[in-house]
């Protein structure tokens, strides 16, 4: 197939995906065998540099401008900081995902024990082999928001852990953020994606209603977070960030539904990020009129594609979709995705590698009917 006509070279891309993307049977077994103690640490790392430059080929044979390396490495998409950072372990969440039916799953979060310090690469080593498997686009970095590791046990998560209060936790933690981005960007890394769970899930009064039944307050969190963002992304010099506003997304199911409308003119006029993705797959998540509150210097990332859903979405309904944004945001500043990764987790969601080839293929054609 000839790759379409690229549509710009600036991050973000008119046609772009979230980061993660489904592992191949091959990958799956080989987290599976080092686990087990059944192959060593280098015929892990090569199984992982052969799924990687796969995903990378399929990404650029398709058209797409920006590629990830699928979050291949990563057990998870945040696990990996847990891993990298001593004064972080595990505990149980205090929320749960859900699904249409109602059924939940519990899961386990970040949970702080001690002084943050890190102490080993975080994404670095993911760059640098993803930068030499890429022929031309662009490589991008996806990355948790500093509040996807507090908000899920909330101030329990510094309980024990020597801070005295939740300011002094997130002052180590953006640090580490900001240390990050510039050692991606001394690499060569232009292009960082943050991952925010939270914020959204604050603009739903169900989840606020949660929060208040543990004793949080959920407009200090609000705030807590929109300035822990901004901290972690303060001084980036040229790399472009992008934050990614997400219900959650774990095996199909998700954390919270709702529209922008109770959030948007704070988080998009306050937070200090150049392009926000946002998802709109379903009618959960409200409708465009929020974008009004974009300012005109920030871009948006229209996640109008299910990953969690295997039927392909048709060409025409995109299209129209994305005129009805364009009322509220100028079609120059808008782009196209799906509303999430495919796979949070080794595990994935509930669609099929051709469905994701599909999805993804439909994105590059459409935005390049829309934008050329």
């Amino acid at each position: 197939m000839t790759a379409p006509t690229k549509a710009r070279r600036n991050p973000p891309f008119r046609a772009e995906h979230i980061g993660s993307l489904l592992r191949p049977r091959e990958l799956k077994d080989a987290f599976k065998a080092h686990s087990a103690g059944e192959i060593g640490d280098e015929a892990f790392e090569a199984a992982k540099r052969a799924a990687i430059r796969d995903v990378v080929a399929m990404q650029e044979g398709l058209g797409l401008d920006m590629v990830t390396d699928g979050e291949f490495r990563r057990k998870s998409y945040w696990g990996h900081w847990v891993d990298a950072i001593d004064g972080f372990d595990v505990a149980p969440s205090l929320f749960t995902f859900h699904d249409e039916t109602g059924e939940e799953q519990t899961f386990i979060a970040a949970d702080c024990v001690g002084p943050l310090n890190k102490v080993a690469p975080i994404s670095t080593d993911e760059f640098a082999f993803l930068k030499t498997a890429v022929e031309s686009a662009e490589p991008k970095i996806t990355m948790p928001s500093p509040s996807t590791l507090h908000f899920w046990r909330m101030s329990d998560t510094i309980t024990g852990s020597g801070y005295a209060t939740d300011e002094a936790f997130f002052d180590d933690l953006c640090a580490i953020f900001r240390q990050e981005t510039a050692d991606l960007a001394a690499l060569g890394c232009r292009y960082v994606q943050l991952d925010e769970v939270p914020l959204i899930m604050l603009g739903s009064p169900a989840v606020c209603e949660r929060v208040r039944a543990l004793g949080g307050d959920p407009d200090r969190l609000f705030d807590l977070y929109i300035e822990a963002m901004n901290a972690a992304v303060r001084g980036r010099g040229d790399v472009v960030a992008g934050m990614h506003m997400c219900r959650g997304n774990f095996r199909g199911k998700w954390l919270s539904e709702g529209g922008y409308d109770l959030i948007s003119e704070q988080v998009f006029q306050r937070v200090d990020v150049d392009a926000f993705m946002l998802e709109y797959d379903t009618g959960r998540a409200g409708g465009f009129e929020p974008l009004r509150h974009v300012p005109d210097d920030k871009s948006v990332v229209l996640g109008l594609v299910s990953s969690k859903d295997p039927d392909l979405e048709a060409a025409e309904d995109l299209k129209r979709r994305i005129d009805e944004a364009a009322r509220y945001v100028g079609r120059e500043r808008l782009s196209l995705s799906p509303q999430c990764g495919f796979a949070s987790t080794v595990a994935g969601n509930p669609v099929a590698e051709e469905d994701e080839r599909a999805k993804l293929e439909t994105i590059v054609r459409v935005a390049e009917d829309v934008w050329t």
